[in-house]
């Protein structure tokens, strides 16, 4: 049977939601954000101790300023008025991803959240946050170079990456149907075992994880042996 430590989530299908509700994008977007509160508790319950989530994609830059700046203010309103129930529940937050392009405002909260957060244990919340994984390893060679190593191993890399204190996903799940992993978390994700669901986020809840959980215990996982 496979043990369960790390599950990772696109949280695709917001806006599609949304238009199928014939509401705005934004009401798709902040339902999402309703969503991630309820699933916390049911991974704590589980003790399954981490828990990484793409909020905002280094890429959706290109989506319409309007979309962008309200995501910007839903990752803030999340943060100040869930601070309290993250430390209740006693959840660390950890952020990966690009501060270049980043208000001050933002920045200042993402150090807060994870100063206050810091010795928290029950779940480590890792928030993809302006993130590429393609960005994150040209980082991570870059840092090498700096410090003139003059050997590359898979560990060395595995040091310079943003994920270096947490184990490498065993699932990763993307709602809303799309197929694809969105240049998420791509050195990572190398032995994850993937799971693509037709439902969209916000209809998402507990009972979808509770499945995939059941139908990940039975996977073979062979890490490239027989």
């Amino acid at each position: 049977m496979n043990m369960l430590s790390h599950v990772a989530i696109i949280m695709d299908g917001n806006g599609r939601w949304a238009n199928k509700k014939k509401k705005p994008r934004k009401f798709g977007h902040l339902e999402g954000t309703k969503n991630i509160k309820k699933i916390i508790p049911y991974f704590i319950k589980r003790k399954i101790p981490y828990l990484t989530l793409f909020a905002f994609g280094l890429d959706n830059w290109s989506r319409p300023k309007s979309e962008t700046s309200y995501l910007l203010f839903l990752f803030e309103d999340f943060l100040k008025k869930n601070l309290s129930f993250l430390l209740d529940n006693n959840v660390k937050i950890k952020f990966v991803g690009e501060k270049v392009g980043l208000s001050k405002k933002i920045k200042i909260l993402i150090k807060k959240v994870e100063n206050l957060t810091e010795k928290k244990k029950a779940l480590i919340l890792t928030v993809a946050f302006n993130y590429s994984s393609k960005h994150e390893l040209v980082n991570a060679f870059k840092k090498i170079v700096k410090k003139k190593n003059k050997k590359i191993s898979v560990k060395i890399v595995e040091n310079f990456l943003y994920t270096k204190d947490i184990p490498d996903p065993d699932i990763l799940i993307r709602t809303g149907a799309q197929r694809r992993i969105s240049n998420f978390l791509l050195w990572q994700l190398s032995y994850t075992e993937i799971f693509f669901i037709n439902k969209l986020w916000p209809d998402f809840n507990t009972n979808d994880l509770k499945k995939i959980f059941l139908k990940y215990k039975k996977i073979i996982r062979n890490f490239g042996s027989i």
